[in-house]
């Protein structure tokens, strides 16, 4: 018998729909998930919603259990967690993070799941794909003892990227952003959050650009002294950004390096493999401070009502999870 779900299709330039679709049989070495919970990863779906992946980028962009081709139509995400109902007997029962798209049930290969750790909620759990790509950033930073960090963007990747830093007592943080989301505590995690007026030049060794925009970026070149390195973050997809590399960016001997999760970073390639990433960024969503981060949960249903609403490029928030 046909074990049918119901999947979340970006199906034209601003448009979604939800299809029900029919489940691969089950087999050996295959997990059954009856989805709980999902997330929205808003810069990333932005584009595929707005059909703004570039050509060049189509392969590259693929998630990896993504159904159809860019532009359209295509069940996109990679942010999902829920129960296993059929697969081996050690998985059976238990939460798992598989990055899927949004779909209320679904059956994969055993090793595309990895258990959510027991002193993770599950609601917290859809926070991993983001905190995967905050770990490989501070993996590519490599910060050390004694040197002063900025953030620059406060959204979701900008507060995991912070919460990671704010975990060593060696480094000191600040976050700047235009706007700052009034949930958040950054008090809590000793961090302080400035406008970007406030960022005094030449001041930091260390900076993330997380903000997807010309200003952000230049905030973060403009914050950075003597040999200071910025760790970029934000994929801009069809969009020209200009910045200002004259003045003291080459007297200085700045940096601006690429981190971007499809390669584990250089330092730790050679020890880890994708999955044990993966397994790290569920272990550091153990805190309850990221609860704070999910700012809104929307019923799966309602998806193709509030997707303009949600993925608007002046969207209030931070994160969004998806009920099911």
């Amino acid at each position: 018998m046909d074990i049918k779900a119901h999947a979340l299709v970006y199906s034209g330039p601003r448009q979604t729909r939800i299809d029900e679709v029919v489940l691969p049989d089950m087999a050996p070495g295959l997990v059954e998930v009856v989805a709980e919970c999902s997330a929205i990863s808003r810069g990333t779906e932005r584009l595929v919603f707005e059909g703004r992946v570039p050509e060049a980028e189509w392969t590259r962009m693929r998630a990896p259990h993504q159904v159809g081709a860019f532009p359209f139509p295509v069940r996109y995400g990679y942010a999902s967690v829920g129960r296993v109902a059929a697969g081996p007997q050690k998985l059976l029962d238990r939460h798992v993070f598989c990055l899927f798209p949004h779909q209320t049930r679904y059956r994969v290969p055993v090793d595309a799941v990895v258990p959510v750790p027991k002193d993770v909620p599950p609601a917290r759990a859809v926070l991993a794909a983001n905190m995967e790509t905050a770990l490989n950033a501070v993996w590519d930073a490599a910060p050390q003892p004694g040197m002063r960090c900025l953030v620059v963007g406060a959204g979701l990747l900008g507060a995991l990227i912070t919460a990671c830093l704010s975990s060593r007592s060696d480094i000191s943080v600040d976050v700047t952003d235009k706007k700052a989301d009034p949930v958040v505590k950054w008090a809590d995690v000793d961090v302080n959050f400035m406008s970007p007026q406030d960022v005094v030049p030449q001041s930091f060794d260390l900076a993330f650009h997380t903000s997807a925009s010309g200003p952000g970026l230049q905030t973060a070149i403009d914050a950075l002294n003597f040999e200071g390195r910025l760790i970029e973050l934000s994929w801009h997809g069809d969009r020209k950004v200009e910045v200002r590399l004259g003045g003291n960016f080459h007297a200085n001997r700045l940096q601006i390096i690429s981190s971007q999760v499809g390669h584990i970073a250089p330092s730790r390639r050679n020890a880890i493999s994708y999955s044990d990433r993966l397994a790290l960024a569920l272990d550091a969503l153990h805190t309850e401070w990221l609860d704070q981060l999910i700012t809104e949960e929307i019923a799966f249903s309602a998806l193709p009502e509030e997707l303009p609403r949600l993925l608007h490029a002046d969207a209030p928030g931070i994160a969004t999870r998806i009920v099911y």
